[in-house]
């Protein structure tokens, strides 16, 4: 914590600090004892810090989930077109692992000048507040759209389990609901003729009641196709939901009032948005390359803390959505972003390593028949042979958005995880996750060290002094435990990994011995490209007609009711 005289706060990204609460004791020799760190304001507020920066990671985590490269998409149902995997805006690479921290330490080395020259911090912070704030709408927006649907699943879920363990889908194109039996087939049309799951399927509603409840479900969950061209620009187009835009109404009022307001928890809100949105943009790429960029980060955080007076100037000064402030009577506790955000997109990662893995252990071999011609000693003439090899056959993947008010109502009072019955509920959400907890006890562990000595030294630290060796430390040593260094090390998200119809050789015991990617897979032709090709071709050659400026938004057409 940091007192209202003597502030000893984080700068831009990676510091967190404490100090004295009052000038008296500022002024007399400064003596630790343990039992201040029982002190109950400090216990509260570094409560506060710890349970705040670990919400966020697990908030962030799992909204970056997506199909790892060891499952199948699923198939389309009812003639929707395939769903396009969403990539990652920034892959870092080896070398980001030294122009990270020379680029952090550019950054703040110039905060500290323009401050010095300006001698006004108003006008710096005047400018990084409207700059920040107007850049945070895009990730506040997305946070808010995703908070709006997991409160829609919770009220209109897709699955719900009632006392007997009796497994229901909501099936909006018929409005009604049906059983589910075992490997997730439909068993029986119940009378159920509502949204709304479990207690809530039996309120008293009237027909005009019920049909508006189906109504608000699909405009609520349905997607919408926006287009926008331009000649000679090209075609963007992509999917958005009805409360993706509520979410953007929200960021921009909470910029609004976060510029001409002084709610003091508005800054704490955009900085979790910033950090939240952050782990679904970035990847580390490989394991490998994180922890060099965390460790590359771990110097940088110790120079400028502890040899250059540049983090504690900027910190004191810089008044932007940067960090996240805890006021109590006693003083100010802060954390800044980058003390998120650094470790967390290793730890967000280690999350999709353990789905990766979950599917992985999942996948099959398939035997078949490979057939090769071959030369024989007599010149002109061949031999077929033929020889068994093995395919391997991925999982579906069960995507995790919208399942969270699945998970939740299939989920019997007293037990965390969801019935036996709901398997693709159980998959995407309640996946067995060794690594990602790791993570999370080893940056626990770190921020309870970085408290401490924030206390014994009463001096400000620096915070990935100590969470970079708890995360780094506990991911590798869960893979040494786990006997799985060789796939922690040889896991990568650059896409290389994501092949299909992979032909590979067993040994007696049912043991891979060596791998081979198929020919169609490695050059990509699959149907879609190819159809998108022959497009362009057809554009290139003047064929067909073109948009010259096109904006469209379309919907799915609701028609009535299907009766069986």
């Amino acid at each position: 914590m940091a007192s209202s005289n003597t502030t000893l706060a984080e700068a831009s990204n990676i510091t967190t600090m404490a100090g004295r609460s009052n000038s008296t004791e500022a002024a007399s020799p400064y003596s630790f004892h343990f039992g201040m760190l029982l002190n109950p304001d400090y216990l509260l507020v570094e409560a506060q810090v710890i349970f705040s920066a670990l919400s966020i990671i697990w908030l962030g985590a799992h909204a970056s989930l997506r199909r790892p490269p060891s499952a199948a998409h699923a198939k389309p149902k009812n003639g929707k077109k395939k769903v396009k995997d969403v990539q990652f805006a920034e892959g870092f690479t080896a070398s980001d692992a030294i122009m990270l921290p020379v680029t952090a330490a550019i950054v703040l080395v110039g905060l500290y000048y323009a401050l010095e020259w300006f001698k006004d911090p108003d006008i710096v912070n005047r400018v990084l507040r409207i700059y920040l704030s107007t850049v945070s709408i895009a990730s506040l927006g997305a946070a808010a759209g995703h908070g709006l649907d997991i409160i829609t699943s919770l009220v209109f879920p897709g699955l719900w389990v009632d006392r007997k363990g009796t497994l229901y889908r909501v099936d909006s194109d018929h409005q009604h609901q049906v059983k589910v039996g075992e490997g997730d087939v439909e068993t029986e049309v119940v009378e159920i003729k509502t949204p709304f799951p479990s207690f809530l399927s039996t309120l008293p509603l009237s027909h005009g009641k019920i049909q508006a409840a189906w109504e608000i479900r699909n405009l609520l969950t349905e997607e919408w196709t926006v287009r926008l061209a331009a000649h000679g620009l090209g075609l963007a187009e992509f999917s958005i939901k009805l409360n993706t835009l509520l979410g953007f109404l929200i960021a921009i009022s909470t910029t609004i009032a976060y510029n001409t307001t002084k709610w003091f928890f508005l800054p704490n809100l955009l900085g979790s948005a910033a950090c939240y949105s952050s782990f679904s943009l970035m990847s580390p790429t490989s394991f490998s390359i994180g922890s060099a960029i965390l460790v590359g980060l771990f110097f940088y955080d110790i120079i400028m803390v502890f040899y250059t007076p540049y983090m504690i100037t900027v910190a004191k000064k810089i008044d932007a959505p940067i960090k996240l402030v805890f006021n109590t009577g006693r003083g100010v506790s802060m954390l800044g972003l980058g003390d998120i955000v650094v470790p967390g997109m290793l730890m967000a990662m280690a999350l999709r390593f353990d789905l990766h893995q979950f599917y992985h252990k999942q996948m099959k071999l398939e035997p078949i028949d490979l057939v090769s011609e071959l030369a024989t000693a007599t010149p002109g003439e061949t031999v077929m042979v033929s020889e068994t090899q093995y395919r391997r056959v991925k999982p579906t993947y069960a995507d995790p958005e919208g399942q969270w008010g699945n998970r939740f109502w299939t989920t019997k009072l007293g037990s965390l995880s969801p019935v036996s019955i709901a398997t693709s509920v159980r998959a995407a959400t309640a996946f067995p996750k060794p690594y990602f907890y790791a993570s999370m006890l080893g940056y626990f562990a770190g921020m309870l060290v970085t408290l401490t000595m924030l206390l014994v030294f009463n001096h400000g630290q620096p915070a990935l002094l100590y969470l970079v060796p708890g995360v780094t430390g506990s991911l590798w040593l869960t893979a040494l435990a786990r006997g799985e260094l060789k796939d922690m090390y040889g896991y990568t998200e650059d896409g290389s990994m994501d092949v299909e119809d992979v032909i590979v050789e067993v040994d007696s015991t049912g043991k891979t011995i060596e791998a081979v990617k198929s020919t169609a897979e490695e050059k990509g032709e699959t149907k879609d490209n190819k159809t998108g090709k022959e497009a362009v071709a057809r554009t290139e050659k003047g064929e067909g007609d073109y948009d010259v400026f096109l904006f469209s938004v379309t919907a799915p057409r609701r028609r009535a009711p299907k009766r069986d």
